[in-house]
């Protein structure tokens, strides 16, 4: 399912010529299919949608005359146009979720499998996953972790004592830094469910790494 950004408006004070319930679709390009406010508001509609998207959380943004400071629960914005006018606009994202491929039959890869869905990842398989996770315990792990590397994932983990990680990557000549292992964050994590949940949580801090804040939109003059 692709990703888009639906943007409804909810409110809106004259002399702005959108009307509540006017809506748009946003996708990952930029482009805007349907009217929320046209050019006062596209800019600003467009750099907070792709943020959105970024996120995966809805944004009620306002976009007002004159001084402009976030309010809590929304995003204010000062209108760039010499007519004014305040709009309030709902971005609500619509962004399938990331698939996780786990490698092998290990009890560290059920508990994964039985995990993953409940903090927002689809477990699945090919080569467009955000992640590729090498569970496999000693079976296979060179030929799974080579495969692996091969692929577009964002994220590479292999679960292995810090010892076997280096003999795996030293025998397939990978670089350390694309790897991570032991895979999961440091959490004392001693049972197969507590290692699963440590990856999870690797895997969260990756996905939200990527969220970067647009910049502002450009101030024009219109009528």
């Amino acid at each position: 399912m692709a990703e888009y950004v639906e943007a409804v408006v909810v409110r809106c004070a004259r002399p702005a010529s959108a009307r509540p319930g006017d809506r748009a679709v946003i996708h990952p390009d930029g482009t805007i299919e349907g009217f929320v406010g046209g050019s006062c508001a596209d800019e600003t509609v467009r750099l907070h949608a792709l943020r959105a998207l970024e996120t995966g959380e809805p944004i009620l943004l306002k976009i007002v005359p004159g001084e402009a400071a976030d309010e809590e629960g929304s995003v204010v914005v000062a209108n760039p146009c010499l007519s004014g006018g305040a709009l309030e606009i709902f971005l609500q994202p619509h962004v399938p979720a990331p698939v996780v491929r786990i490698v092998g039959d290990s009890p560290v890869a059920s508990a994964l499998r039985d995990l993953a869905p409940s903090v927002g990842f689809e477990v699945g398989q090919g080569d467009d996953a955000f992640a590729v996770v090498v569970a496999s315990l000693g079976h296979g792990d060179e030929e799974a972790l080579a495969a692996a590397l091969a692929s577009d994932a964002e994220y590479v983990g292999l679960v292995a004592s810090r010892k076997r990680g280096a003999a795996v990557l030293e025998a397939i000549g990978a670089d350390a830094g694309r790897v991570h292992t032991p895979a999961g964050l440091d959490i004392g994590a001693r049972t197969h469910s507590e290692i699963a949940l440590s990856i999870l949580a690797e895997l969260v801090s990756v996905r939200r790494a990527r969220v970067v804040m647009p910049p502002a939109p450009v101030a024009h003059s219109c009528h």
